[in-house]
């Protein structure tokens, strides 16, 4: 395809400053054949994000929802909008994450491979600083380290697992390879995955909704594909911090979401009787999580932060 378009939706939250960094490392971007449209869409947010990212990025389309409809609700009213407009590929992109000059074309030169490539994912590092195990390194490390290098599905926990995540880069993760589980932080599809598939599923609000998504790709009979040559870095736990209340709750409802409809028979059984533990022994907001599944309780559910 000459000429792509392609719509880059992010996200925001109260993470103004976040936001506002991202959408200044995309003016980097280098010149590509394709032709970029950047969509904010903002949910309901409080912190005077909106008046700043109009003021300093007219050219963005800035989306307003009247409340917060989390990571898929965010997202879905971007990737309709993107589409809408013309949009031969959606580059869904955290707003936590810095990009590299090359991660588009890097990106579109993957996808453009094959016709059966319909998701391409990146390597993606740990922004320097915000490492899960910061004193495992040297300041020269800082910035190579792995967050994400392709991915694989757990099945025997239905989690979405990163590859390399951790590991200082030395080349080891390098090879261009399909894989089966694309990160919702940054991915690279095309439209006709969406027309196919849908979009992100609603019931999931936050968390479990990529690994959704990449499993009804795969059974569309669409590839995934990682492209070790495009990269970003990310500023995990930007936007929610890891081990807060907001995880256990969106994760433990989730995981079960995820296992009742694609595991199987066994794995389902072994998803149950864990679930029942940790109604007595989990915390507050993972026993919430857990309940809500029991009662069909979805979408944004019963988090209160």
């Amino acid at each position: 395809m000459l000429n792509p378009e392609i719509g880059i939706v992010i996200v925001n939250y109260n993470g103004r400053d976040n936001t506002l960094a991202c959408l200044r490392s995309l003016e980097k971007l280098q010149a590509t054949s394709c032709r970029l449209q950047v969509f904010v869409v903002d949910n309901h947010s409080f912190d005077n994000s909106v008046q700043d990212i109009k003021k300093q990025f007219p050219k963005a389309t800035l989306i307003k929802n009247a409340e917060n409809l989390g990571f898929v609700g965010g997202n879905n009213a971007g990737i309709k909008k993107a589409i809408k407009d013309g949009a031969d590929y959606v580059l869904i992109l955290n707003n936590d994450t810095l990009v590299s000059e090359n991660l588009i074309g890097e990106l579109l030169k993957v996808a453009q491979k094959d016709e059966k490539v319909g998701i391409v994912v990146p390597k993606i590092f740990f922004a320097a600083g915000y490492e899960f195990h910061k004193k495992l390194y040297q300041k020269n490390d800082l910035g190579r380290v792995i967050w994400y290098a392709g991915g694989r599905t757990d099945w025997q926990n239905m989690f979405g697992v990163h590859l390399g995540v951790d590991e200082v880069d030395h080349g080891q993760f390098d090879q261009e390879k399909e894989v089966d589980f694309a990160t919702g932080c940054c991915f690279l599809a095309k439209k006709e995955v969406f027309s196919k598939i849908g979009l992100f599923d609603s019931k999931f609000f936050l968390y479990g909704e990529d690994l959704d998504l990449s499993i009804r790709a795969l059974k569309a009979g669409f590839k995934i594909f990682y492209a070790p040559r495009a990269f970003l870095w990310h500023k995990n736990a930007g936007s929610s911090s890891s081990g807060s209340t907001l995880h256990d709750y969106y994760l433990s409802r989730n995981r079960l979401l995820l296992g009742w409809r694609y595991a199987p028979p066994r794995l389902k059984l072994a998803l149950l009787k864990f679930s029942g533990q940790r109604l007595f022994t989990g915390r507050k907001w993972e026993k919430r999580g857990i309940l809500d599944f029991y009662l069909n309780n979805f979408g944004k559910g019963s988090y209160e932060s």
